[in-house]
């Protein structure tokens, strides 16, 4: 990842935290060699799955995501049979910190029996998303949404998992130029699609993009013929 002797993390502990008023799910904090992660779980603890979803957001961090509010409308539509976990960043806009913090994620999942992974990040978070994805073989895809281009280019290296890009047209923040040239990065299976009249933050076509999004993440996670719980 980078030339370094402390690229590491590792969970010692967890402990609740109380979410604020407007958000739903459980308020789970991950105690690890690097420092305190929030995070907000999506989960029903009388009905385990092996299947979940991180979500990362851009470079100032945040858990609800692009789209008015696409992760805390998604991770609960999601439940039960599949978890989600968003992360709120320790250290917002630091590369490797921030895939630090999807890495404790993926094993915190893993350690509750999560066998198949989803990775899905905004602007910044797609790019943390791509990174974070090698690492772990129980990562099975990835969705960057408006991504960035740093630290996004050894996207070649998440094949044979699948990648989904979607990026407004009229983003200014990040041209859509930039998900194409990951497109163009990337192995296969891959796809991008470009939201027409729709800004860095797909709220023009939030409704679309949401449903986009739950049902790659429902057909990447259950096996064919299987029916969703």
């Amino acid at each position: 990842m980078e030339d370094s002797d402390d690229i590491s993390i590792g969970i010692i502990g967890l402990a609740e935290w109380e979410i604020p008023e407007d958000q739903v799910g459980r308020g789970l904090t991950l105690q690890t060699t690097r420092g305190p992660i929030n995070t907000i779980v999506h989960h029903d603890p009388e009905r385990p799955a092996h299947r979940g979803v991180i979500w990362m957001g851009g470079a100032r961090g945040g858990l609800d995501g692009p789209a008015g509010g696409l992760y805390r409308i998604v991770g609960e539509g999601l439940s039960p049979g599949i978890t989600s976990l968003r992360i709120d960043y320790r250290e917002p806009g630091e590369l490797i910190e921030c895939v630090m913090d999807t890495l404790a994620g993926v094993s915190f999942l893993t350690g509750t029996g999560h066998s198949d992974i989803l990775l899905v990040g905004h602007s910044f978070g797609g790019a943390v998303a791509i990174k974070s994805a090698p690492f772990s073989d129980k990562v099975k895809g990835v969705i960057a949404l408006s991504s960035q281009t740093y630290g996004a280019t050894d996207v070649s290296e998440v094949s044979p998992r699948p990648i989904l890009l979607i990026h407004g047209e009229d983003d200014i923040v990040l041209s859509p130029q930039c998900s194409q040239t990951i497109f163009d990065w990337a192995e296969e299976p891959k796809e991008v699609i470009f939201m027409p009249a729709t800004g860095h933050g797909l709220r023009e076509t939030s409704e679309e993009v949401t449903a986009k999004v739950k049902s790659w993440v429902v057909n990447h996670l259950y096996l064919p013929g299987e029916v969703p719980e």
